[in-house]
């Protein structure tokens, strides 16, 4: 009978696993310094729209790097392409907040605990996930 458990195998998904999550630490990372107010501190004090936006990003990336590891021929190459979709979620944000809602400060909104925006944002974020996801998969 052949063996169910691999060492290799089992050293491969800690890998995987653990670049997945520093991936995701490096995204909130790079979300937080797109916003010039603590998230965290919003977020403690009951502040959703905040919530649903860091989150929505967080998810749009966990969907990205699900593709990433589906497909990758490597644990450099599916690191990159996790880089890769941590910059575009944070110039997607950019370009909905200054090129399609110039009038708008998406950012004063959600810290005002504007939940509509919050939640669109959160939204938008998934969106580009998946259409960053799809793209991955050509």
């Amino acid at each position: 009978m052949k063996d169910i458990f691999s060492m290799d195998a089992f050293l491969s998904f800690l890998a995987h696993t653990g670049t997945g999550f520093a991936l995701i630490i490096l995204g909130l990372i790079a979300f937080a310094l797109t916003t010039r107010f603590s998230e965290r501190k919003l977020i403690t004090e009951g502040n959703l729209a905040v919530a649903l936006k860091l989150w929505g990003k967080a998810i749009g990336l966990a969907i990205i790097i699900y593709t990433v590891w589906s497909g990758s021929t490597s644990l450099m190459d599916a690191f990159i392409w996790g880089l890769i979709g941590i910059v575009v979620q944070v110039v997607a944000y950019l370009i909905i907040e200054f090129i399609l809602t110039p009038k708008v400060n998406l950012a004063n909104e959600v810290e005002k605990g504007n939940v509509a925006i919050g939640f669109s944002l959160f939204s938008a974020a998934i969106v580009v996930g998946i259409v960053v996801a799809a793209s991955l998969t050509y």
